[in-house]
C-alpha cells in the first residue's frame, strides 16, 4: 500500500457539494427479505424527492448483481463481500452529498455491522418487514417458487437465515401498511437529515 497516495485533500469538499445541491447525503439502507417491498418503496421515496428537486440515487440489489457485483454468489463469504462493495460504493455517492437509497436484503447483523462501520452517521438503517409467508404470496420475481422446487441454493429465509435488525432506525411493516404510507412515514423520518447544515 505504500505506493498509494489518496489525493482527497485536493478536491473540493463534501460541504461544497452539498451547498451546491441543496441538501445533506444520507444513505437510506433498506434492508428485508425479497419481496418484502425494499425497491418498490426506494423507488416511490425517489420520486417524491426528485419532484422536490434532490438529487438521489438507487443501488439496488439485482441491479449491482449484474455489473459491479455479477462475480459473487450467495455464500457466506460472497455476501459480505457484496455488501462491503455496497457500502463503499454509497460512500462515494454520500460524500458527493448525493442521497443514495440501498436496497439490499443484508440478512445478517454482522452485515449490516459492516456497513454502518463503513458508513457510520450516514447511514440510516429502514428494516422493511414482512415474512417468509407474504413474500412468498407475493413472489414478484417467481423466486419463492423456484427455492421451494429446490432451484435457488441459500435462499434467504429458506436454506439462509434472515436476523431482522435490532435497533433499526426505522421499521416499516408492509404488512399492516400500504407502500403509500410507508413511504410517507420513511420521507417523514428523514426529512430533518436532509437539511444542509
Amino acid at each position: 500500500m505504500s505506493n498509494i497516495h489518496p489525493e482527497f485533500h485536493r478536491f473540493l469538499t463534501r460541504k461544497d457539494k452539498e451547498i451546491l445541491l441543496g441538501q445533506r447525503g444520507l444513505v437510506i439502507w433498506m434492508c428485508g427479505l425479497s419481496g418484502s417491498g425494499k425497491s418498490t418503496i426506494a423507488n416511490a421515496a425517489e420520486r417524491v424527492l426528485h419532484q422536490q428537486g434532490r438529487m438521489t440515487t438507487i443501488l439496488d440489489g439485482d441491479n449491482l448483481r449484474t455489473g459491479l457485483n455479477a462475480n459473487l454468489t450467495f455464500t457466506d463469504e460472497d455476501r459480505l463481500e457484496n455488501i462491503r462493495r455496497f457500502a463503499e460504493t454509497a460512500k462515494l455517492f454520500v460524500s458527493q452529498g448525493i442521497i443514495t437509497f440501498v436496497s439490499a436484503i443484508t440478512p445478517r447483523g454482522e452485515l449490516r455491522d459492516l456497513a454502518r462501520g463503513i458508513l457510520g452517521e450516514d447511514l440510516f438503517e429502514v428494516y422493511i418487514q414482512a415474512s417468509y409467508e407474504a413474500c412468498e404470496k407475493r413472489d414478484v420475481k417467481g423466486l419463492y417458487a423456484k427455492a421451494a422446487r429446490g432451484e435457488i441454493a441459500n435462499f434467504t429465509g429458506k436454506d439462509s437465515g434472515f436476523e431482522p435488525p435490532l435497533n433499526p432506525d426505522l421499521t416499516l411493516d408492509t404488512e399492516a401498511t400500504s407502500i403509500e404510507d410507508a413511504t410517507f412515514e420513511l420521507l417523514e423520518a428523514i426529512r430533518d437529515r436532509l437539511t444542509p447544515v
